[in-house]
């Protein structure tokens, strides 16, 4: 089925925007806490370098962020060395951060994991259906290792289906009534106001303000409701498909989340087919965009212009991972840059002449004394003691009016 996006966005298409080198740099990040040392071999990293869709030489990618990676020569099993890399000091210290975020969140990524499960139908997913949400809900790799062993009462990992492939689901063996509140549901609690979507367009957007009233008018039917597999006419059922895509965006931790994966878990979520179209007839609750050429769902009410309203610890332990990442990068950039002016002065292509720095040095002078006498020329020109001559809508007296020709006069043999 064909797509469309939304009318451009500036703030959100910014939002959007992701670095690749960022995500190179966090894969290979991924690669090294596989090791309990945080060192790996440099040829390991050659060896998945197409993988990461890259190409050249991976010792050379290294050393463009020094702030994160350092190269070394360890041992290479045979009596011989080979060179290693591992993470810096600081993005050890930054990594071991993230880290204690992830710890720290363990709780609230259960209770995350449990409200998409009370999403779907049977309270059950494919563990491998869960794998497309593992990133936008913020979960680690080891997620499963992680949640399940202290929360048997909660989580079930069953397989009922022996013979076939990646058939194992999760699933909820529990009803939660205190996670069985939407987001919407929670904002209406708190201003003691009944639960309806909220448009997040401009005034002057008068049409779709228009139209989510309109929706608004109908009854808001719960994401949690147990009676979802009852509900019968269109409008009702599109209300909850609308509900459901907002309580998931709401459970990310970015608010957004490709389309794509969206409509993966069209039915365990009971969403229309057209599930695309229908975003787009929601343009109050949400952005479509094609960046990249992904379709991409953002949730508006999480952003404000292109930042996020709330950031979880996790999130903000990411972003200085990446402003760490800039840092190197452009360190690297600047090493670069005068290790090649260095080259072509010891060539003789470039020679800076003292003359060439004098003469800038006097234009800089020339301008100081410019701004000085335009100073002196405004001063004369607006003196209330000068103004009794009648010169158009002023009166100016002749001496007045003789410093100002010189002024003007200053002005423009400069």
């Amino acid at each position: 089925m064909a797509r469309w996006s939304s009318p451009k966005d500036p703030a959100l298409e910014a939002a959007l925007r992701r670095n690749r080198r960022w995500i190179v740099n966090n894969q290979i990040k991924r690669l090294l806490l596989r090791f309990p040392s945080r060192t790996a071999p440099v040829r390991l990293l050659q060896s998945r370098f197409k993988t990461l869709d890259l190409l050249g030489r991976a010792a050379n990618w290294l050393r463009k962020y020094p702030s994160c990676f350092d190269l070394f020569h360890g041992d290479g099993g045979d009596g011989g060395e080979e060179a290693c890399f591992g993470f810096t000091k600081r993005m050890a210290a930054l990594v071991d951060a993230e880290e204690a975020a992830v710890a720290a969140s363990e709780p609230e990524m259960a209770n995350r994991l449990a409200r998409v499960l009370m999403l779907a139908r049977g309270r059950r997913l494919q563990v491998s259906k869960l794998a497309a949400l593992r990133g936008p809900l913020g979960l680690p790799d080891d997620y499963l290792l992680r949640l399940l062993p202290g929360r048997t009462d909660l989580f079930r990992l069953a397989n009922p289906y022996p013979h076939r492939r990646n058939a194992a689901e999760l699933e909820l063996l529990r009803w939660l009534p205190s996670l069985a509140v939407s987001s919407v549901e929670a904002a209406a609690t708190a201003s003691d106001s009944p639960p309806r979507f909220t448009c997040s367009l401009p005034p002057s957007w008068t049409k779709s303000h228009a139209k989510m009233e309109e929706f608004n008018s109908r009854p808001y039917i719960s994401p949690y409701s147990e009676r979802w597999a009852a509900i019968g006419t269109d409008a009702e059922a599109e209300k909850r498909a609308v509900a459901v895509v907002h309580e998931l965006l709401s459970l990310t931790l970015w608010k957004k989340m490709s389309v794509l994966k969206v409509e993966h878990f069209r039915r365990e979520f009971g969403l229309p087919e057209d599930t695309a179209r229908m975003l787009h007839r929601h343009p109050c609750l949400f952005y479509v965009s094609n960046r990249y050429k992904i379709h991409t769902v953002v949730l508006r009410e999480g952003y404000e212009g292109s930042k996020l309203r709330e950031k979880d610890p996790v999130v903000v332990a990411k972003d200085r991972l990446g402003e760490l990442m800039q840092e190197g990068l452009h360190e690297y950039n600047q090493r670069r840059r005068a290790e090649n002016l260095e080259k072509k002065r010891r060539r003789g292509e470039i020679e800076i002449k003292e003359e060439e720095e004098d003469d800038e040095a006097a234009s800089r002078l020339d301008s100081a004394e410019r701004r000085e006498e335009r100073r002196k020329f405004y001063k004369v020109l607006f003196n209330d003691d000068n103004r009794h001559l009648p010169i158009g809508n002023w009166n100016i007296t002749e001496g007045g009016l003789s410093k100002i020709w010189e002024g003007m006069r200053d002005l423009w043999t400069c």
